[in-house]
């Protein structure tokens, strides 16, 4: 099993992705429980900032996106695991539409 967050926004939109393999960790077992305590069809509520980091967060068969605030208990507990397993892949910002020259 796969764990893959995903933090995009913030002020240089700069998007840094985490991917774990659950079964090469030595503490398998841990990360099943944790994943299964995450209340995945309710994540909690936010209301949306500008210019703050959102994350996503995918574990088939589950994923969900959760603004920075709403990182709270097991699923904060989640992020912070895969994010100290491993090194994040960065991402450019993705253009977007050109201002005209002045």
């Amino acid at each position: 099993m796969d764990v893959i967050v995903s933090r995009s926004g913030g002020i240089a939109g700069l998007r840094l992705t985490w991917e774990v393999h659950v079964e090469e960790q030595p503490d398998p077992d841990e990360w099943y429980v944790l994943i299964r305590e995450i209340p995945w069809s309710t994540p909690p509520p936010a209301p949306p900032e500008p210019d703050r980091f959102i994350y996503r967060i995918r574990c088939e068969p589950h994923e969900a996106t959760l603004a920075e605030r709403q990182l709270t208990g097991p699923w904060r507990e989640l992020v912070e695991r895969v994010q100290e397993r491993t090194e994040p892949e960065r991402s450019p910002r993705r253009p977007g539409p050109r201002r005209p020259a002045r």
